[in-house]
């Protein structure tokens, strides 16, 4: 299997990758790094990252020096901190959760891939609301063109959107999802480290490759 055949280095990138830290501190390793530096050191044409960041900090200088420190952290580094942690678990528990189903590239076919590997968020109206409706994600995936407002109504009209996999913001939910981390295909269903290091099977693969 992939996990078996990666070597000490790879495990431990990967599993930092997938650690709960690096997802609640999603402000540094997803928006600073990932989305701002990574991605214009991979290629100077993403130099809106680097203005990002130039913004991102100008405001919260700027607050800071023309009304007082408290205004810099509060109104800009504490919001986006918070959002982009949430924001990071969201992208994560979207194809890593308890009920997800994988395929190999042999047998993949896009409609299993958008039905069974993408959760159905479960979230208050106002939630949705400010999250664009972005827990409907089977459906997106299925056909991305809907546009998000009309995601529910799509859901609501069709009887094979309707039953996916599903998770909340319920403590649960969330301590079952960051327990996932690998696809085990003899199993057919997600496992955690612990599992795929004390299988005797073939190995489990990085649930990365097919989310």
């Amino acid at each position: 299997g992939i996990w078996r055949g990666m070597n000490a280095r790879q495990r431990r990138a990967y599993r930092m990758a997938r650690h709960p830290l690096t997802i609640f501190f999603g402000y540094f390793t997803v928006f600073i790094f990932g989305m701002c530096i990574s991605a214009f050191l991979r290629s100077r044409r993403h130099w809106q990252g680097l203005l990002a960041l130039f913004l991102h900090f100008g405001g919260a200088a700027a607050l800071t020096y023309f009304v007082d420190p408290w205004a810099g952290l509060l109104g800009v580094i504490l919001p986006l901190f918070i959002a982009s942690g949430l924001g990071t678990y969201l992208f994560y528990v979207q194809h890593n959760f308890p009920e997800a189903k994988f395929r190999s590239r042999r047998d993949w076919e896009y409609t299993a891939a958008a039905l069974q590997s993408s959760s159905m968020f479960e979230m208050g109206k106002v939630m949705h609301w400010l999250t664009g409706n972005i827990g409907y994600h089977h459906v997106h995936h299925l056909n991305h063109r809907i546009p998000f407002y009309r995601l529910p109504e799509a859901m609501a009209a069709i009887p094979e959107l309707q039953n996916p996999g599903r998770t909340s913001w319920r403590p649960a939910d969330v301590m079952a999802a960051l327990r996932l981390r690998l696809w085990d295909p003899e199993k057919g269903r997600m496992v955690s480290f612990e599992e795929a290091e004390g299988s005797d099977g073939p190995g489990a693969q990085p649930s990365a490759q097919a989310a």
